[in-house]
């Protein structure tokens, strides 16, 4: 991409964001501080877990390391806006998902990078690879912070100032969000084409058993503190579903010439919203049979 290109798209990340912000009130946040049990659970599931077995993965895998990297990019990423519409279809409580996804993305400004790099260091291929091409972290930290933090911080403020302005365009960022975020993964994979041909079959395991694995440890943390069942579905899909349109933003900043990478996010970006709305529906369909 060119630079122009690259600014353009991380000011198209941080308007996503700004949507996500005008949806967010001061009780979404006061709800996890209220009701901690299970916010705190899905957020260390998400911000501490999901890394972690991120990187187990790609120890165990035979991959290459710019698709290892993929891996624990993805999986250091908070939640992805969708997972809240995808809560509200599967009958869950949105209100949970909703205050998660605010906390995680706030949190993500400072856990993303230092999850990326930590894994990334501790794996010996992905390490090797990273000390050729001199990852930026602080760079990281900076693009992380303009593309989350300062739209996050805005679109609150704006929330707060004009609430009739918020709630009549919340809606329309959400569409143009879901636009923006294909266009991303349509751009990765016509970029990477030959690649992504010569390796589909790989690249669409990867990632589905790597969303697989996102899902079941949100259901799975969700049940080991007794959650409800509303409850356990907006902690299942608010792991599962990951930020994929940041790390995308993230490797076409820094990690351009590394085809897996953005393969791998592209997939992501694909899947995820597969196999979340499939798994909405069925529980929306499952409640209304009971």
């Amino acid at each position: 991409m060119s630079q122009s290109s690259l600014v353009m798209l991380n000011l198209i990340l941080a308007a996503m964001m700004f949507g996500i912000a005008l949806s967010l009130t001061a009780n979404d946040f006061k709800r996890v501080i209220n009701q901690p049990r299970a916010p705190v659970t899905g957020l260390v599931a998400q911000l501490a877990l999901l890394p972690l077995l991120s990187f187990i993965l790609t120890l165990i895998l035979p991959l290459s390391a710019e698709v290892e990297l993929g891996i624990l990019l993805v999986g250091s990423c908070p939640g992805g806006s969708f997972s809240n519409i995808m809560t509200y279809l599967a009958r869950g409580n949105t209100a949970l998902s909703v205050s998660m996804t605010a906390v995680s993305s706030i949190a993500a400004t400072v856990v993303t990078p230092i999850n990326f790099a930590l894994y990334a260091s501790l794996n010996p291929d992905t390490a090797a690879l990273l000390t050729q091409i001199a990852m930026p972290l602080g760079n990281i930290f900076i693009i992380v912070g303009l593309v989350l933090g300062v739209p996050l911080a805005s679109g609150l403020w704006v929330a707060r100032r004009w609430p009739r302005f918020a709630l009549q365009s919340q809606r329309y960022f959400r569409y143009v969000s879901l636009v923006i975020l294909f266009s991303f993964v349509a751009i990765a994979l016509i970029s990477n084409w030959q690649a992504f041909v010569d390796g589909a079959g790989l690249f669409l395991a990867i990632v589905v058993v790597h969303n697989a694995m996102a899902l079941g440890l949100g259901y799975v943390c969700a049940r080991l503190v007794r959650c409800d069942h509303a409850d356990t579905k907006a902690m299942t899909l608010e792991v599962g579903i990951q930020n994929s349109g940041l790390g995308l933003g993230i490797i076409f900043t820094f990690f351009a010439d590394l085809q897996g990478m953005a393969i791998v996010a592209a997939g992501w970006g694909i899947w995820h919203l597969i196999s979340g709305l499939a798994l909405s529906r069925y529980w929306h369909y499952q409640q209304e049979s009971l």
